[in-house]
């Protein structure tokens, strides 16, 4: 018993010393668990689509080349320029938005019908006061619809002014001066008095109002006008003391002016007007004239090329495009195209490079659409309108007429115009 009684205490010693043992020996810290490594997101990819003129695509696909190897962030977009026009971009956007480009360019008076057809997605507010800053009033006008911008202005560069012989026109600035110097020298003054795009700069310049409201369809809803007015009675006898002028020539070309000493053209003219006037060329924006007893700016329309974004579901192909919109707009881009293929910049500083400012026509129609609105919508019928009035003027129709018949004159026109619209 003694024998077996000394066994266990025995083994009872071994098992607490092991005990012992365990509680002494260091701890073993846990191995910590490895982070994983955050998986890299994938680079956004996709396909984005330019239409421009054809006249700037290879320019405009440099541009594009320039702009991707500075934003490393898109490379995974793969961008197409492709030959569109502006009257046709906008009329292929119209008929299939999903089809259409990414981003386009268009004529302003398409803006309307594109906001309405869902195919221009507004400037965020930071780059539409980019684009209010910089860019001349008029071109902002021209993309504003309602308070909000919905396109990047490109060119300030359609519309018209004044082409003259400062060997025979003394003082450009009005044009009774102008056709008293026409006459004196037995030369011509040119002024398209049927069109119903240059007859508004009587109209327009004596306060008068022209425009129409559309509906999402594109359809005219309502016309603004307010010819049938005091204001509109000044502008119409202006009109028809022009025409008696000896000097007047009725046309706007200066490639089919003969023995002229003026005209109001635009730029697309200017070389024939370099070399119809030679040394004597000269430019300046549209004169004054006087409009029931007051020196009157002769103002018109104003015509600008915008670029416009298409409204997109991947925010990440939204942020190129418009990234990249503004990039192709910007102030050093303009003056870049300008240099290639002469395109008015709207740009401040663009348009205050020596370069456009030696560009004696560009610098009178910049000068001339601080007074001009952009020209919107009008039904077709508007212009066969406008040329039967111009008509009726050059024919001496209202040579001798009165006031009252000066204003039946003009509400037949307003309410005729009205007409068209609902």
């Amino acid at each position: 018993m003694k024998k077996y009684l000394a066994l266990l205490l025995a083994l009872c010693m071994v098992f607490a010393l092991a005990a012992c043992g365990q509680a002494a020996a260091p701890a073993q810290e846990a191995a910590p668990a490895q982070e994983a490594a955050p998986a890299e997101e994938p680079a956004a990819t996709g396909t984005l689509k330019i239409w421009v003129a054809e006249a700037v695509v290879d320019f405009t696909k440099e541009q594009v080349a320039s702009f991707m190897a500075d934003h490393p962030e898109y490379a995974g977009y793969t961008v197409s320029v492709e030959p569109v026009g502006e009257g046709d971009a906008a009329s292929n956007m119209l008929m299939d938005v999903e089809a259409g480009a990414d981003i386009f360019g268009f004529p302003q008076d398409q803006l309307a019908r594109l906001v309405a057809a869902d195919a221009l997605i507004p400037l965020s507010d930071e780059n539409a006061a980019i684009v209010a800053e910089e860019n001349d009033a008029g071109s902002v006008a021209a993309a504003t619809m309602a308070g909000t911008v919905y396109a990047y202005p490109l060119t300030s560069d359609n519309g018209y002014f004044l082409y003259y012989d400062k060997s025979v026109i003394s003082d450009p600035s009005t044009l009774e001066g102008i056709i008293a110097d026409c006459e004196a020298a037995g030369k011509s003054f040119y002024y398209d008095l049927r069109s119903g795009w240059y007859m508004p700069a009587f109209f327009f310049g004596a306060g008068c109002t022209l425009t129409y409201d559309t509906d999402d369809s594109g359809a005219f809803t309502a016309c603004n006008i307010d010819y049938a007015s005091e204001a509109g009675l000044g502008a119409l006898k202006a009109l028809i003391a022009l025409h008696k002028s000896p000097a007047f020539v009725n046309g706007s070309s200066v490639s089919n002016a003969t023995n002229a000493a003026a005209i109001i053209d635009g730029t697309w003219d200017a070389d024939a007007a370099k070399e119809l006037f030679g040394e004597n060329y000269a430019c300046a924006k549209l004169p004054t004239v006087e409009i029931n007893g007051t020196a009157t700016q002769l103002g018109g329309f104003g015509g600008f090329k915008l670029l416009g974004v298409k409204p997109q579901t991947d925010e990440t192909k939204l942020a190129l495009c418009d990234d990249l919109a503004l990039f192709l707009s910007s102030g050093d881009v303009q003056l870049a195209r300008y240099n290639v293929v002469f395109w008015g910049p709207s740009n401040i500083a663009a348009k205050a490079d020596p370069a456009v400012q030696a560009d004696e026509a560009l610098a009178a129609l910049g000068a001339q659409l601080a007074f001009t609105v952009p020209q919107g919508q009008y039904p077709g019928e508007y212009w066969s309108l406008a040329e039967a009035l111009g008509d009726d003027i050059i024919a001496g129709k209202y040579d001798t007429a009165d006031d009252a018949a000066l204003m039946e004159a003009l509400q037949n026109f307003q309410d005729t115009c009205i007409s068209y619209a609902g």
